[in-house]
């Protein structure tokens, strides 16, 4: 039995020196990982200290790069009044998160480098700091209540409604998968009355013809307007949710179906001013199309444009219609070569004319008189 005993005792202490043994051989091997880990953390922090500088430089630098490819600086400063003070707040919102953005990227990598780890560090418990929680949070709100105030001032400025009795021409355009529709009212100046159930493909807008300010209006392919004129566009959407954007003009709004919403501006640069404006530009001497050698260079080929800014569909790219702006004798003389839509489209034409059958009559009688007349004529010359 103390055979066994001794034989057992023996065992269990050839099992703990094992065990022993593999405690040590661990132990090292943590000793080494924490070795190749504190210098690997050591080697992170001083690539993170090096790719600060080359970080912002890059951020700088395409900024300065791509500044005349952006709306607001270079040759694209606002090409409508109200732009004007949506450019400015867009500045003043640029600076002050370009300075919180470099301060917290350089505090970023700085910090990266400065706390790495090392063993002999220990971290400082701080329970309470009413200086600095004030700090930290008066900043912020001031400089936020400054950002939202000025954003507010400009925003009543801009999305003012016209006054009444003020002079102001009104066009409406409607989004549609996948196109824009345009209208403009005729001689009278008032755009006629609208019903969605009369919709159809004669009838893109739903116009009720029994409404006579309808029947001079028109639906032009591109949108002309007056430089320096007060423009209001109704904006609505036959399907789903569309976005009436002219991004040179800081146009942008929703059009949304079944509710009529609107934006009123007043451009201010013709369309070949703003060409004149980026021929001055290096940038903008390249070619419109690089496969075409012959065509024309990007300032040539400038026009303004509306497009959907909503995402309506696979067909959402193709939601794009030209915008000019011209001078009073040039968009009087391309509004007389527009064409009433009820004169082209539904005049004389039976269950879409209301005025069909009078206007049957009122040619046949006028036949019936010029014949009366005719044979009137006739006899006295007999006599």
């Amino acid at each position: 039995m103390v055979l066994v005993i001794v034989i057992l005792c023996l065992v269990v202490l050839g099992i703990i020196l094992v065990q022993i043994g593999k405690i040590s051989e661990l132990a090292g091997s943590i000793r080494g990982e924490e070795d190749v880990e504190r210098q690997g953390n050591s080697t992170q922090s001083k690539l993170m200290l090096l790719f600060l500088p080359l970080f912002l430089i890059g951020c700088i630098a395409s900024g300065l790069y791509y500044k005349n490819y952006m709306l607001g600086y270079g040759p694209h400063e606002s090409a409508s009044e109200h732009g004007l003070a949506l450019d400015s707040i867009f500045h003043t919102t640029f600076v002050v998160t370009g300075v919180v953005f470099l301060l917290t990227q350089i505090a970023l990598f700085y910090f990266a480098w400065k706390y790495k780890f090392d063993r002999k560090k220990r971290a400082s418990f701080i329970s309470h700091d009413n200086t600095l929680e004030i700090v930290w949070t008066a900043i912020p709100a001031i400089t936020m209540a400054f950002l939202v105030i000025n954003g507010l001032v400009a925003w009543n400025e801009v999305m003012a409604d016209v006054d009444e009795g003020e002079e102001v021409m009104e066009i409406e355009a409607m989004g549609q998968q996948f196109a824009w529709l345009l209208r403009y009212p005729g001689a009278d100046g008032k755009l006629g009355e609208r019903d969605y159930r009369a919709i159809s493909s004669t009838n893109p807008f739903g116009q009720v013809w029994e409404d006579r300010a309808n029947l001079d209006d028109f639906h032009p392919s591109e949108i002309v307007l007056p430089v320096g004129k007060k423009v209001r566009v109704r904006i609505t959407a036959k399907d789903v949710l569309h976005n009436f954007d002219i991004p040179h003009f800081r146009v942008k709004m929703d059009a949304v179906p079944g509710m009529p919403t609107y934006f009123v501006f007043t451009p201010t640069i013709t369309t070949e001013e703003y060409r004149q404006r980026l021929k001055e530009y290096p940038e903008y001497h390249e070619l419109e199309d690089p496969t075409d050698p012959a065509g024309p260079k990007m300032w040539e080929a400038f026009d303004y444009e509306l497009a959907c800014a909503e995402l309506c569909g696979k067909g959402h790219y193709s939601m794009r219609r030209v915008v000019k702006i011209v001078e009073e004798e040039e968009y009087l003389a391309w509004l007389e070569k527009q064409n009433a839509h009820y004169t082209s489209q539904i005049k004389g034409k039976e269950g879409l004319d209301p005025y069909y059958s009078a206007s049957i009559v009122k040619e046949e009688t006028q036949a019936l008189v010029t014949e009366t007349e005719n044979e009137k004529h006739s006899e006295d010359h007999s006599h």
